[in-house]
């Protein structure tokens, strides 16, 4: 055997496993993603994560003095990469991946801020609330006394008009209501944005985008009850089916 025909026999070796490591690693099709996103399993999942959400957001609406106006929902399922070969992701790893994303808005009345939050505070002693802000929270007690009037910034002179709790994994965000200053500094203070706008569909994604009502901007849920606040929920990674 010569030299030549001994480097050749490894090389072909090289070039046949090329293609194998391909096929093991490819990007899941769009046939696989949507059946599997259609698969029962998936369907199950699917509505629990969403139940979940909504018995959540039910418990806000009726617990508390805030008034439901606004659920954004964005279920989104996707095909893994191709193998990662010099950066992974992660991406890599699944053959189908399902996320659940979603945020409420709620109105309520700028004038009484104390007692909205002395509210929410209320609904979280309850046993078995699933809010997790109650009375044993010092700040937000001193957040309580700051809309009263009983002390200054909560989070120590110059900081101003706080704008959200945070229990993890649950953030609370609210607008800015109080109006010091000149015309100037009012029309900067710190506002609830709208929901994000909904991804395009198509694979390799398919994406399921609801705005409960469709009609409702969050700029509409401020002209009605004066304030809004918003509740994010973490992204819900409800299904997976792995490599």
């Amino acid at each position: 055997m010569t030299t030549t025909s001994r480097v050749a026999m490894p090389v072909a070796a090289v070039l046949l496993l090329v293609p194998a490591l391909a096929a093991c690693g490819g990007a899941t099709d769009g046939k696989t993603v949507r059946e599997l996103a259609a698969g029962p399993d998936a369907v199950k999942a699917r509505q629990q994560a969403e139940s979940a959400i909504r018995d959540t957001v039910a418990a806000w609406d009726t617990g508390t003095p805030l008034t439901l106006g606004l659920l954004a929902l964005e279920d989104t399922c996707a095909g893994g990469t191709a193998k990662e070969w010099f950066y992974s992701t992660g991406d890599d790893r699944y053959k189908i991946r399902c996320t659940l994303y979603a945020t409420a808005y709620f109105g309520a009345d700028p004038r009484h801020m104390a007692d909205t939050i002395d509210g929410i505070l209320t609904a979280g002693d309850r046993t078995g609330s699933p809010i997790p802000f109650a009375h044993d929270f010092q700040y937000a007690r001193t957040v309580v006394d700051y809309y009263r009037g009983r002390t200054g910034d909560p989070q120590g002179p110059g900081t101003g008009e706080p704008t959200l709790l945070s229990a993890a994994p649950v953030t609370l965000r609210w607008d800015q209501v109080k109006s010091e200053g000149n015309e100037e500094s009012r029309g900067k203070r710190e506002l609830i944005g709208e929901p994000r706008p909904c991804a395009p569909r198509g694979p390799p994604t398919l994406r399921r985008c609801l705005r409960e009502p469709a009609s409702t901007s969050v700029a509409d849920l401020r002209r009605t009850y004066g304030m809004v606040f918003e509740l994010p929920f973490v992204a819900d990674d409800y299904f997976v089916v792995w490599k």
